[in-house]
């Protein structure tokens, strides 16, 4: 009855697991939910306030596929200012949401049989996309002794005649590592001499608190010339629900495949959210992205301290993005049953890690306030001592 193609996919889980969580709480379940990937903040006023001017100026019809002149523009020289990269205009493309942009990508780019290593933990639609495209998903697990990172060994080992592509996140969803600038150097240094491209997701770039953002294609220009830079506004300016994401490609031909492709499929991203991302990306909202930085990095603090307190439990400080990824295996060695009686028993919803790739660990997003938190943890803790 249906294609193959769709039969091949799963649901995301984080998304299951936040529909759950919310649909327990309209029948009046006192459930915290941990599960959803979305700041709590409000979107910054500046953005808000570009998008109504753009309403009551009629700026409500259909754009160029790729984006509007000023929207590109401005994101070429965010990439300039903040991560050194020269990319005209013609090399960028917005699209509904980063998720988008990586469609986009895998479906120009692999072909049947092609191979994408993924290094576990992995953000959940990684996989999915890579056979949508008919591709072949490697995967790479990396552990905690080496920061969730994969190394230049792992990647040598992993490449065969038929890999097209490596996929690198940083900081890392769900674990919040940061690849540091000598470790991209030394898996630029495996890549020299080969046809391997990198989709490189970077959308948790602005929400570093240890140590420094570096973009794998300012690496150097044999990086730059294999990179598809992946980026949005999503996390950094809390524009979830408006679904703004963008690519920037090494040259401008990759773009023109993906124009043709967008063009058949959603067409222009919203004309309002294409005005209201200016401001997200030319400055505008620096101190905005600052203070929310700054209440994650507190929460982030409170939420590893509490956690490793808890016998049983043990979690890596992450050095960016909103997110613990939180090693229960001492508990219980099922990542399923364990979110699943955490949520039935205590009302609290986390990810299983089985999604991303890893058993006996779940997600916890600290993208909530705080005294929430130190509710979740409480219940999350009183589960623990009664298994």
């Amino acid at each position: 009855m249906f294609s193959k193609r769709v039969e091949k996919l799963s649901e995301s889980i984080t998304m299951a697991i936040t529909a759950l969580a919310k649909e327990l709480k309209r029948e009046g379940k006192d459930v915290l939910s941990f599960s959803a990937g979305e700041p709590d903040f409000d979107t910054p006023k500046a953005i808000k306030e570009a998008a109504i001017k753009a309403i009551n100026e009629g700026f409500t019809k259909y754009t160029a596929v790729e984006g509007i002149p000023e929207l590109l523009e401005a994101i070429s020289g965010k990439l300039k200012r903040d991560n050194n990269l020269d990319y005209s205009t013609k090399q960028i493309i917005a699209s509904n949401g980063a998720k988008q942009s990586l469609f986009n990508l895998f479906q120009t780019m692999i072909d049947n049989g092609d191979e994408v290593i993924i290094p576990a933990p992995y953000w959940v639609t990684y996989p999915e996309l890579v056979k949508y495209s008919d591709g072949i998903p490697v995967i790479i697990e990396t552990d905690e002794k080496n920061g969730f990172k994969i190394t230049a060994r792992q990647l040598k080992e992993a490449i065969t005649p038929k890999t097209k592509m490596l996929i690198l996140t940083t900081p890392s969803n769900p674990t919040g590592a940061v690849y540091s600038k000598e470790e991209l150097e030394e898996i630029a240094e495996v890549l020299k001499g080969t046809d391997i491209f990198i989709a490189s997701d970077e959308m948790y770039e602005k929400l570093v608190y240890e140590g420094e953002f570096v973009s794998a294609a300012s690496i150097s220009e044999d990086m730059y010339n294999r990179t598809f830079t992946i980026n949005g506004l999503s996390k950094s300016a809390a524009m979830t629900g408006w679904r703004f994401g963008y690519l920037a490609a090494p040259d401008e031909k990759f773009v023109k495949a993906m124009k043709k492709l967008q063009s058949q499929s959603t067409s222009n991203i919203c004309s309002i959210t294409q005005k209201a991302a200016i401001p997200g990306l030319d400055g505008t909202i620096e101190k905005d992205i600052e203070y929310m930085r700054g209440e994650f990095k507190k929460r982030r603090d409170e939420a590893v301290r509490l956690i490793n307190d808890i016998d049983g439990l043990s979690v890596l400080k992450p050095d960016g993005a909103f997110y613990l990824f939180v090693n229960h295996s001492q508990v219980e060695p099922d990542s399923m049953v364990f979110a699943k009686r955490l949520l039935e028993e205590k009302g609290v919803a986390v990810v299983p890690g089985i999604g991303f790739g890893s058993e006996g660990y779940f997600r916890f997003s600290f993208a909530t306030d705080i005294d929430s938190i130190k509710e979740g943890i409480k219940r999350i803790e009183e589960f623990v001592k009664e298994q």
